[in-house]
């Protein structure tokens, strides 16, 4: 199916504006393109497109003007949102202290069909599936798109809890938009997580369409619905998955991530410190959808596996899908359940000198072991400079390590062990992005191959090259297991993982 817009009753929006701001709206030439009326008191209004903005009189807004708008609109609710019975504009208002309009955004609502095309297969699986996005992106749109195609092309029983009347339109009667899908107003928004129970109790849906999850009783409600077998379709703060993990309230929805502490045995068996982070339950939502533009997102198939992988310092690969402009789509990148090895055909590795591995040389791809360097810094300097290295967790597949001028100095065994087989030791002054990509790109030109090379000038005066060696103490860190001469427990190298570890708890029992 080819996308089509449809533009729900500008006209009805117009006839609710002071006829002077009608009148220079009605003069655009790209009135199809409005995204958002302003008015401001003491300002001038404001047409709002998504490159420019334009204004709509040379005179300011007055009291009378945003008097003329509230009477011509619904009633305003608790959360300051008005409407226009049976469309899908949104009237918000912005009060003073003395809860005095002086504010209006008229935000134009629109149903476009086609839009879950690119994406349609994944919604035909019955599994519960999670939009995230920017503000503005089309989480809603196409939301309300997967509420009509579900309830009218699969003959499912479709319950939408619409609590700002944003997916059906304002008025008691839904918008045509939505299809045979019924819908449940919420009076306030903290009932939203009531209004979702109650959906299912009382109206036996198999698909709930849920907008915006903000809270704990919502992601609490939303994994109550999950559990009874029914379809979870929603949106949620977060333009990724990154952001869903990192916050605690709603990380639940995503299974949720706990800090765990293993036993010495198993430490050592994973490689890795005696804290580690594990997810918490089966996740509410089996798919998530990160729209990153209004024609191109990524989606996670699996949600459970791609946390596990993230949760392990790894760098999961979701599938890419952009629209093409005749309606269908096109797979920019495969979905993957490893690491992607980051090596570029056709370029000559750089030469390993004064050490390391056996039959390292020219044309391959060289293996970093980091010690105490963030391993999600060095992976992303690896694909933006696109140099053939790859990281290794184990030493004994390394062809040389990278760690930090002051661990050298300590000397911990790890680093003992490196030297013993003969490794090349490089070091960085401290644990930024500069000081990587520094280290990177001498390894892509060439001059960070071997302990023989001269260290090459980094930020803040430091070096970028083989270590000197110094007064030592030990010191534990991200790829060192415990029970090898450690004094406590590190936080891991990722940055990403130990913001974790700080929101869900690090400390080892």
């Amino acid at each position: 199916m080819t996308r089509r817009e449809v533009v729900d009753n500008l006209t009805q929006l117009l006839e609710c504006l002071p006829p002077h701001i009608r009148d220079a709206l009605q003069g655009l030439p790209d009135l199809h393109r409005l995204i958002e009326i302003v008015l401001d008191l003491g300002r001038q209004p404001e047409a709002r497109f998504p490159e420019r903005f334009v204004h709509l009189s040379d005179d300011y807004v007055t009291r009378e003007d945003l008097q003329f708008v509230v009477q011509h609109v619904g009633q305003f609710g608790s959360d300051n949102r008005a409407g226009i019975e049976r469309t899908l504009h949104r009237i918000s208002a912005i009060r003073n202290r003395r809860n005095e309009i002086i504010g209006l955004t008229c935000r134009i609502g629109r149903a476009v069909f086609g839009t879950i095309d690119i994406i349609r297969d994944v919604v035909e699986t019955g599994e519960s599936l999670l939009l995230l996005g920017r503000p503005g992106i089309g989480k809603t749109t196409m939301l309300r798109e997967m509420a009509r195609v579900l309830a009218d092309e699969f003959n499912k029983r479709v319950v939408i809890v619409d609590t700002s009347n944003e997916i059906a339109g304002d008025g008691d009667i839904p918008h045509p938009a939505i299809g045979r899908a019924r819908r449940m107003q919420v009076s306030r928004p903290d009932r939203q997580a009531e209004v979702m129970i109650e959906a299912v109790e009382n109206h036996m849906p198999e698909v709930i369409v849920i907008d915006e999850i903000g809270t704990e009783a919502e992601a609490m409600a939303a994994r109550t619905i999950a559990e009874r077998g029914v379809q979870l379709i929603g949106t949620a703060h977060g333009n990724t998955l990154d952001n869903l993990v990192l916050n605690p309230t709603l990380s639940d929805l995503v299974g949720g991530i706990q800090a765990v502490t293993l036993g010495d045995e198993e430490a050592k068996k994973r490689g890795t410190q005696k804290t580690v982070l594990e997810r918490k339950a089966p996740p509410t939502f089996d798919i998530v959808v990160e729209i990153q533009e209004m024609d191109r997102l990524a989606i996670h198939h699996s949600v459970a596996s791609t946390i596990d992988q993230m949760l392990r310092g790894l760098e999961p690969q979701p599938e890419v899908r952009e629209r093409t402009l005749g309606g269908s789509y096109r797979v920019l990148q495969e979905a993957s359940a490893v690491p992607v090895e980051l090596e570029r055909p056709g370029v000559q590795g750089p030469r390993l000198v004064g050490g390391g591995r056996e039959g390292a040389g020219e044309g391959r791809v060289i293996r970093i072991f980091p010690y105490a360097v963030s391993r999600t810094r060095l992976e992303r300097a690896v694909r933006e400079h696109r140099v053939p290295a790859e990281l290794t967790q184990r030493l004994e597949e390394a062809d040389l390590v990278l760690t930090l001028k002051g661990q050298y100095r300590k000397m911990p065994k790890r680093l003992k062990q490196a030297e013993a087989k003969g490794l090349p030791v490089h070091t960085i002054r401290s644990n930024t992005l500069t000081q990587v990509e520094q280290f990177v790109g001498a390894l892509e030109s060439g001059q960070a191959g071997g302990s023989g090379t001269p260290g090459l000038p980094a930020a803040g005066g430091g070096r970028v090259g083989t270590a000197g060696r110094g007064p030592w103490r030990r010191v534990e860190a991200w790829n060192a297991a415990p029970g090898e001469g450690t004094e406590g427990t590190a936080p891991p190298g990722s940055a990403w993982t130990r913001r974790l570890l700080e929101r869900y708890g690090s400390d080892d029992e």
